[in-house]
């Protein structure tokens, strides 16, 4: 049977956004409502919460992800107000520098809920609602080209986003006779208000030196990709991490220099 245009819709389905707020999350919001989907955004913060869902035309729910009682009620809500969730995307997370001889344990458990925890909660809750209901899903967790690459300075972040995608790998075997979906989306540098916060002057020059398409990504790519793999057209994928990073990871620390245009591995 071929495939046609309307493989790509999500009309008639529910799909949840942690951490939908800004940034990526609010991208992969604003996709999946744009291909029908009826969008529902848990995010800690009150006014990013409430705006992000005026903006998609969805339902937003105050939820700090991290704790399993506000993950439960934002479900049970969201199940009442838009039926059942059958898109699950684990949005959230957050850094900040943790060097490894000086990373305290409160450190490490700060960015292992803020990174890895919460996708076992919200995947686990919403898994079980979906087997439930006998509907299937898709599940997609953004982790990052950190997971997969040494990351000096970040080693905890960058521990838990590599647990993201095992976890992924793992999820994707244990859920597949019920119809669910388990990938993830490893982006590198993508421009977002986080980021243009930071460079208030402008993107620093050069940010795109290290990549091989020669510049960063954008909310919108990314949500082209959390599109796709919510829908039919990826029926048959899952347990896969797609790099979302314009080639970085393929090229294994390969770039072009910037002054001469050549293939330069390491230090230019």
């Amino acid at each position: 049977m071929a495939i046609g245009p309307s493989d790509i819709l999500l009309a008639g389905r529910v799909a949840v956004v942690t951490g939908g707020g800004t940034g990526i999350g609010l991208g992969i919001a604003a996709g999946l409502a744009a291909f029908g989907a009826r969008v529902a955004i848990w995010e800690r913060d009150p006014e990013s919460c409430s705006a992000a869902a005026d903006s998609v035309g969805g339902l937003g729910i105050v939820t700090d992800v991290r704790d399993s009682g506000q993950v439960s009620a934002a479900l049970d809500r969201t199940v009442d107000e838009l039926g059942t969730v059958t898109i699950l995307v684990n949005n959230a997370g957050g850094t900040f520098s943790s060097p490894l001889l000086e990373t305290s344990e409160n450190g490490w458990d700060a960015l292992y809920k803020a990174n890895l925890r919460h996708v076992l909660l919200c995947t686990q809750q919403v898994a079980k609602q979906m087997v439930a209901a006998g509907a299937g899903g898709s599940v997609i967790t953004v982790t990052s080209i950190e997971g997969v690459r040494a990351a000096p300075g970040y080693a905890a972040y960058a521990a838990a986003k590599a647990g993201v995608i095992n976890y992924t790998q793992t999820a994707a075997f244990e859920l597949a006779p019920h119809g669910i979906r388990v990938n993830a989306l490893a982006p590198d540098v993508i421009v977002t208000e986080g980021l243009l916060a930071l460079s208030p002057a402008g993107l620093p020059a050069g940010i795109g030196d290290a990549i091989p398409m020669g510049r960063p990504g954008t909310v919108d790519e990314m949500a082209g990709a959390a599109v796709f793999l919510a829908s039919d057209l990826a029926s048959y994928i899952t347990g896969q991490t797609l790099h979302v990073d314009g080639g970085t990871h393929a090229a294994g620390g390969w770039y072009r220099h910037p002054g001469t245009g050549a293939a330069t591995l390491g230090p230019g």
